[in-house]
Order: structure tokens, then C-alpha cells, then sequence
């Protein structure tokens, strides 16, 4: 029997998810009143417009656009209107105001986490956020809680479900990412405008969470390499698939000694990469999303599934409302951030890495030798070399010289060289063009 009082639940934001977290909170206030030992009520859902058409039914009386006075009014708020203004005034007033909040809101965790996870433990609030990194895939918890006691060497996924699609098919089908995006965008997985996706930024936003997670130390989105996947072609990708490999967007963090200066750090980078179709993160297709964590003692473990979404992202908010409405039964202060270790965060001249580049050159004697010096000199060892037939440069008028592909794979080395090396390679007067260059991650197939 249920002998607490009710916990008054705050829900800010209407949209795909917080619809979804409404209904579902509705339809199922009791059953998780018997999992939390306390009815859950909600309140209010402060929304814009309280007219607008919406993906599911609300009752009209629980709209309103007075967010100050529902957050006032609640134990617990969960934010999920996304961006930082007005969301960073909202949750610092919940939580000065004694509440406990629930937020999917990445970007602002991104930018503004530490900021707000002090403010909750000098209140002795706390801030959930299970939604913010994967989805319905359940992420942080297991790098917060599950492995606190291990010691995380590495983590690195598919965390945007749009990017994924497109260089799923873009494999599959032989797409181009142009067409690929069409598609994207038609089935409902892009944005009309999908920079924030393609461009990298939203997997960089994740990245910077996951790293602060499972490194205990503060990663500011800022200090995330990104790069996007907008430059990636169809004719890259079907290279990639004959040499056995996937290329995927990636996020990665990892722990590193900076071989520059001996000091142990964390990196944190997105960029696409060549993966081995043996890895399990080759094997993530259409928008799912995948986290691939490799720790100490635990070894390698993989999350998979559902990185967006409505009802499944609401699935994530809800956990973490069950957990907090928990929290607020058994009482006491809140679990403040893990971000003591203070690892200093190392730019992406660190990470030690392999690169594949593809070069139009021009054929004729020797040029195979001085791109094989050039690697030499910058420290960077040659690993494999594929060379197609030479062949007439598209365009260029009848006589000019012919040209080649190389294909050059390289050892490990630091992205630095290997950076270094691709700029001398592509000032060289033999190379008709740099056609491409990735990172590959993982196993060669």
C-alpha cells in the first residue's frame, strides 16, 4: 500500500518526446507508483502555445505557459524543450527551488554541465540525464554507476541515428550522400535543416558527455574535435566496402599518454572512419545508434539501439524519473558528478592512429618513391599501397599526361604526423589531387 504523498511532476516541453512522456505518464501513472512507492502526479506541461497541434493529445487543463510558477509548484521537473535558453534558467530556478531534475538536453549538458551539476550538489538536488547521450539506450548509468569501480580505457560509437542512415545506405545501396539525405529527410530522420547532424555537432555534444562520464573529468564540448561527414562520397564508401571496410561517423574517447610530453589525458573526437566489418559497430545499420566501451577489468562491452525517437527516447526520461521519485521516498541528499580525476584534456595531435588516403597522381617513373619519401620523412610508415591502371584525367584535353590512384595504408602513427604528412603530400607537384583521407579505427579485415 502506497502511504507517501503524492510527488508533483513539472514537465516542460510538448514535443516528439515530451508528448510521449506525458501519455505515458498518464497511462501508467499507477503501475510506476508501485515501483517508486509513491503516486506520481503531473502537475502541468508549460508549453509555447497551448493551442498547437500536437502528436498526442494532452487534457487541455494540464497546458500552460506560466513554466516559473508549474516549476515552483514541483518536486521533480523534467526539461525537455531543448536548447539552452530558456532551459538553463528553468532547471538552475528547479533546482534552487529544492527539485530534482530530469533533462535530454544535450546541448546544454554540453555547455553547460559542471555548471549545473554544482549547483545541484551544493543543494543536494540532483540532475538525471540518461536521455542526453543515447537515446533509449541505457549509457550512463553504466559509465556513471556499473563501471565507477573500473577503470574505462576507451569509449567510441555511433551516437547520431541520421548520419548512420545515410552511410548505411549510402553502403547498402550505393547512394550518394546527396540522394541519402533526401531520403533522410523524407522519412523524418533529418531536420530540414540537418547541419547539426551531418556536420557533426550533435555526436560532439554526446562526446564531450560521454567522456566526462567515464573519464571522471570535465570535457568541454569546445575541446571536442569535430568533424562532419559532409565530404564523404559514394565512390569512398565503395573503396571502403572492397578493402572490407564500413565507414561510420564516429564519436571517441579515450584515455592516452600525450607522446609529446609523457602526460596521461583524455581525447574526445568525431570524425568518419573506416571501421573492419568485423568490428560490431559495422554491424549497426539503418538509425540505430551503438556504444562500443572497451574498460580494464570488464573488457569490451557494447549498448545498442534506439538513439532517437519519441516513445523510445521517453522510455530513458522515465527511467530516470522512476529513479528520482526513488530518491525522493528513501530521502537524503543527492549523487554529485564524479569529475575529480582532472585528466587534462589533449588536443587530437595525440591520439595515435592509421590513415587510408587515396591520391590521384601523376604516372610516371619515381613518383611512388617520392611519396614513400615524403611519408619517411615525416615518421610515418607505409603499411599497404594499391595502384589502379593509369587512365586519361577526366576533362583534361587529349595529350596530357595520364594519371594513377594510389591507395596508401598507414601504421600507427600521431594524427600529427600523419596531418603533417598529408599536407606535404598534397604540395607535391606529382599528386594531381588528395581524393580522400580517413582515420581507420580498429582491426584491419
Amino acid at each position: 500500500m502506497i502511504e507517501y504523498r503524492n510527488l508533483r511532476i513539472a514537465l516542460l516541453g510538448a514535443g516528439s518526446v515530451g508528448s510521449q512522456v506525458a501519455r505515458l505518464l498518464l497511462e501508467h501513472g499507477d503501475e510506476l507508483a508501485a515501483r517508486v512507492g509513491a503516486g506520481l502526479e503531473l502537475i502541468g506541461v508549460a508549453v509555447r502555445d497551448v493551442d498547437a497541434p500536437r502528436d498526442t493529445a494532452i487534457p487541455k487543463h494540464l497546458l500552460t505557459t506560466d513554466a516559473v510558477t508549474l516549476i515552483q509548484s514541483a518536486d521533480i521537473v523534467i526539461e525537455l524543450m531543448g536548447g539552452i535558453q530558456p532551459a538553463r534558467d528553468y532547471i538552475t530556478l528547479a533546482i534552487n527551488s529544492g527539485a530534482d531534475v530530469v533533462t535530454g538536453n544535450k546541448a546544454l549538458l554540453a555547455t553547460h554541465g559542471p555548471e549545473l551539476f554544482a549547483l545541484a550538489d551544493q543543494v543536494g538536488a540532483q540532475l538525471y540525464y540518461e536521455a542526453a547521450a543515447g537515446g533509449a539506450i541505457p549509457i550512463i548509468r553504466p559509465l556513471r554507476d556499473s563501471l565507477a569501480g573500473d577503470r574505462v580505457n576507451r569509449v567510441m560509437g555511433i551516437v547520431n541515428g541520421t548520419t548512420n542512415f545515410i552511410l548505411d545506405r549510402m553502403d547498402v545501396e550505393g547512394d550518394s550522400f546527396e540522394n541519402a539525405l533526401a531520403v533522410a529527410t523524407r522519412l523524418g530522420y533529418a531536420e530540414a535543416d540537418p547541419t547539426a547532424d551531418v556536420g557533426g555537432f550533435d555526436a560532439a555534444q554526446k562526446a564531450a558527455i560521454l567522456a566526462s562520464l567515464a573519464f571522471h573529468t570535465a570535457v568541454p564540448v569546445e575541446a571536442v574535435h569535430r568533424e562532419g561527414m559532409t565530404t564523404v562520397t559514394a565512390k569512398q564508401v565503395e573503396a571502403a566496402a572492397k578493402a572490407g571496410f564500413v565507414v561510420k561517423l564516429l564519436a571517441i574517447c579515450e584515455r592516452l599518454v600525450d607522446p609529446a610530453t609523457g602526460v596521461e589525458g583524455v581525447v574526445a573526437r568525431v570524425h568518419p572512419a573506416l571501421i573492419s566489418r568485423r568490428h560490431p559497430l559495422a554491424a549497426v545499420h539503418d538509425a540505430k545508434n551503438a556504444v562500443f566501451v572497451q574498460a580494464e577489468a570488464a573488457g569490451d562491452l557494447m549498448f545498442y539501439g534506439a538513439g532517437a525517437g519519441g516513445t523510445e527516447t521517453a522510455s530513458a526520461v522515465l527511467g530516470d524519473l522512476v529513479s528520482a521519485a526513488r530518491r525522493h521516498v528513501a530521502g537524503g541528499p543527492g549523487v554529485g558528478e564524479s569529475t575529480h580525476a582532472n585528466l587534462p584534456v589533449l588536443g587530437i595531435g595525440a591520439v595515435t592512429t592509421r590513415y587510408q588516403l587515396t591520391l590521384v597522381v601523376t604516372d610516371r617513373p619515381g613518383v611512388l618513391a617520392q611519396i614513400a619519401g615524403l611519408f619517411s620523412e615525416h615518421g610515418v610508415s607505409v603499411e599497404a599501397v594499391q595502384q589502379t591502371v593509369a587512365a586519361a584525367t577526366p576533362g583534361e584535353p587529349e595529350g596530357e599526361p595520364l594519371t594513377a590512384t594510389l591507395v596508401i595504408v598507414t601504421h600507427e602513427a600521431t594524427d600529427a604526423a600523419l596531418a603533417a604528412t598529408v599536407a606535404a603530400v598534397a604540395s607535391n607537384e606529382s599528386v594531381v589531387r588528395v581524393e580522400s583521407v580517413l582515420r581507420v579505427e580498429g582491426d584491419t579485415p
